[in-house]
């Protein structure tokens, strides 16, 4: 059974659904599907869900035991003033008060990105991420991916441009409901983003990589947390990545090139006395050199509440940049936006959901 294939008497759930999937489940509701559009409409445009507005109140009441239509809770906001814009947190809770987050980043020139969760907690365990300090709590569903896109600008008053997938958990350790998301999200009927701008961010997972290659989507942005360019040193940082070792690593990234033009992005996180050094940005460029254009985007690291070591200085992040150029990479540095509330790359997460909720096993 698919991400949104609910069983035959169970609520579709309405923000995991694209125009056509509702339409094709509105066949014998009151309407058809003149009215499932104008729901749909309402919910993705809006963020409500009221069939009672168009409705006498029987018909209305099959509609809501058609569909399901849940905005998550807002627990609070947290704000910080950056150089370009006001950067928030939006901490969000399941029905059973699991809390996930996703960040509106300001980009300039009236573009902002939208962080979302894949999942509540992580299984990957890195060891400078407070995600994975949790633990996999459960999976978010697709309804529940996109509903905090629905719900940032509905209630929230944000305007995403783009969307990233790179908040709480894994998005390749829930494949089928990152998949079905992405349908949803660039649903030209619904929310409308061109492919173009969505990027998916993982540390790399062999059945999930193939599942985005399937798509077929020339235009998808696909991004690879790096992080170190020999086994041994990106296992002790990365455990999870163990099962899929550099070298095969590289054979897929190379096979799953979708264009001629394609720039696949590499996140390398600076962690002073880690993987700051000069033979680490040789070893990189040396990975790299097969791969085709790729943009390396160095990410200070964001001490969390249990951190591995200090965020680096400038000077250390203005000379592995050097280092990574003379290598001849192309090379971004990310500007730190957030840290001062928990809400810059790899500081996602609730240390008091540690060791209380129930963790996910398997898949």
């Amino acid at each position: 059974m698919s991400a949104i294939e609910p069983a035959h008497d169970a609520p579709l759930a309405l923000l995991g659904a694209t125009r056509e999937e509702l339409c094709a489940r509105a066949a014998t509701l009151p309407g058809g599907r003149g009215q499932a559009e104008a729901l749909h409409r309402s919910a993705f445009r809006e963020g409500r869900f009221e069939p009672e507005s168009a409705l006498p109140a029987a018909q209305a009441a099959a509609w809501r035991e058609a569909l399901a239509f849940d905005l998550p809770r807002v627990v609070r906001r947290e704000c910080e003033s950056t150089a370009t814009g006001l950067l928030e947190k939006a901490v969000l809770a399941d029905a059973r008060g699991l809390e996930y987050e996703c960040v509106r980043i300001p980009m300039g020139r009236e573009r902002e990105s939208i962080c979302l969760s894949t999942q509540v907690g992580c299984a990957m365990a890195c060891r400078f991420c407070e995600t994975g300090l949790l633990g996999r709590l459960r999976q978010l569903s697709a309804a529940e991916i996109v509903g905090q896109v629905v719900l940032a600008r509905a209630q929230l008053g944000w305007r995403p441009t783009q969307v990233v997938f790179m908040g709480m958990g894994e998005p390749l350790d829930n494949t089928a409901n990152l998949i079905q998301a992405l349908h949803v999200l660039t649903d030209r009927a619904g929310l409308g983003f061109a492919r173009e701008r969505l990027t998916v961010c993982t540390i790399g997972r062999r059945e999930g990589l193939a599942a985005l290659h399937a798509l077929g989507w020339k235009r998808l942005n696909l991004a690879i947390s790096l992080n170190a360019a020999d086994d041994a040193r990106r296992s002790e940082l990365m455990p999870a990545t163990r099962a899929l070792p550099l070298q095969e690593l590289q054979e897929l990234l190379i096979s799953y090139r979708p264009r001629a033009n394609f720039r696949l992005g590499l996140h390398w996180c600076l962690l002073p006395g880690l993987n700051d050094t000069r033979d680490d940005a040789r070893r990189l460029a040396a990975w790299c050199a097969p791969l085709g254009r790729v943009l390396v985007q160095v990410i200070p690291y964001n001490p969390g509440t249990q951190p591995i070591t200090r965020a680096p200085s400038e000077d250390e992040i203005a000379r592995f940049l050097g280092w990574l150029r003379e290598e001849g990479l192309a090379v971004r540095r990310r500007i730190t936006k957030g840290r001062g509330v928990m809400a810059a790359c790899g500081q996602l997460g609730n240390a008091e959901l540690r060791g209380r909720a129930p963790r996910e096993r398997g898949r």
